[in-house]
């Protein structure tokens, strides 16, 4: 589809979903970001959803200014996919031990490593300059110095909510492996402290919503601000990578021969330097990935409804962005209230996964459909795969 454009605000919406369609509290939330003086240009998913100050699915383009709730407390958070060599055919029968042998190797939810991981002891997808990223902890806020441990033994684990490690198969039955994850605990305290910071500058006490606090460029904070966060984008794509890594470990032990293709990967919660209209802009995607021309990247849907691999158009009128995933079409607290384990237990059917009262708030009826959000964005990817779930681990 073509964009919708609303306008009546400083800057005009361009919405790749019917205005009409979307929840007032996120259209209200749309039209406050459209009214900062800083904004250059607001491009809005057919995932949308309301947010924490800015609505997820929401791409914001600012001139020397940045929000810090435009980019979400999970900075960095995003996927990664590996295709694998073998096929569907040639998986065990007894899907459930593997799931297990992943799950030892991957802590969920509040879990993490006893001892930090090793990267180098990792046999696949190796990523280089650790300690000097290490080093550039001691540099950001003093107030989450006393987390380097924690962030050590976290690094290469899934964390919980609506993250995931997948096992799928594509339509030609090449298996592919597919997870979703961030910055984990550092990512989130990091965020909040400089959301808070923003919120006490003075240029933003005048604002209809104190949670859109800006860090105006040029200055000590969003100096500050600028360092934690590329950190904090790294830590989020190095956890992915050294999951991956482990995962592959767990593969090649139990699937002889296995071999692994390059990964794709991208952040779908995270700030980017990029140039629109002659103008240098921060671009903060908050639920959207880049799409840039010919670029791969990962839109899932929920546990049981598939992943698209795509590869993107270069649309600028949507600064070079889509969707992230289908998006929730309902809170956690109503999914709870709506759906039972025997309903996640039929719409996972199929699915190697949990099936128990923990995680009837990820059932795929809480989330809008896949399809319909894949159709909206014809102008935006073009899809390179369409992946089914087979195993499902969720914290």
């Amino acid at each position: 589809m073509t964009y919708n454009e609303v306008t009546g605000t400083r800057r005009p919406i361009r919405m790749w979903a019917e205005p009409e369609s979307v929840d007032p509290q996120a259209m209200l939330q749309l039209r406050n970001v459209a009214n900062l003086p800083w904004v250059h240009g607001v491009a809005v998913m057919p995932d949308v959803h309301h947010g924490k100050g800015a609505t997820v699915g929401s791409v914001v383009a600012m001139k020397d200014a940045v929000s810090p709730a435009a980019v979400g407390v999970d900075i960095g958070c995003g996927m990664t996919a590996v295709k694998t060599s073998y096929k569907s055919s040639q998986l065990p029968d007894n899907l459930a031990y593997l799931r297990g042998k992943l799950e030892q190797a991957v802590p969920v939810g509040f879990g993490h490593h006893k001892l930090p991981v090793d990267p180098d002891g990792i046999n696949a997808l190796k990523t280089a300059g650790w300690a000097a990223f290490w080093k550039g902890f001691d540099e950001l806020a003093p107030q989450v110095h006393a987390r380097r441990d924690r962030a050590q033994v976290q690094m290469g684990t899934l964390g919980g909510g609506n993250h995931f490690l997948e096992v799928c198969a594509d339509d030609e039955q090449w298996v592919w492996v597919v997870l979703h994850s961030g910055s984990r605990n550092i990512g989130k305290e990091l965020a909040e402290h400089h959301i808070g910071l923003a919120r006490g500058l003075s240029h933003n006490q005048g604002l209809v919503d104190r949670d859109l606090a800006v860090f105006l460029g040029s200055t000590p904070e969003m100096d500050a601000y600028r360092r934690d966060l590329f950190w904090a984008q790294d830590y989020a794509r190095r956890n992915r990578a050294v999951m991956m890594g482990l995962v592959c470990d767990v593969l090649t032990r139990h699937l002889p021969g296995i071999a692994f293709d390059a990964p794709i990967s991208c952040h779908h919660n995270y700030v980017s330097e990029e140039r629109y209209d002659g103008v240098d802009v921060l671009v903060t995607r908050k639920g959207a990935i880049r799409a840039g021309s010919g670029e791969l990247g990962i839109i899932p849907g929920s546990m049981a409804t598939g992943t698209y691999i795509v590869k993107g158009l270069g649309n600028e009128a949507a600064f070079n962005s889509a969707s992230h995933g289908a998006g929730r079409k309902m809170s956690r607290t109503k999914a709870k209230k709506t759906f039972t384990v025997k309903d996640l237990r039929e719409q996972t059917f199929g699915v190697e996964c949990r099936k128990d009262a923990g995680i009837v708030d990820e059932i795929p009826g809480a989330y809008k459909d896949l399809e319909s959000v894949m159709a909206a964005q014809t102008d935006l990817v073009k899809v390179v795969a369409r992946l089914r779930q087979l195993i499902c681990v969720k914290g």
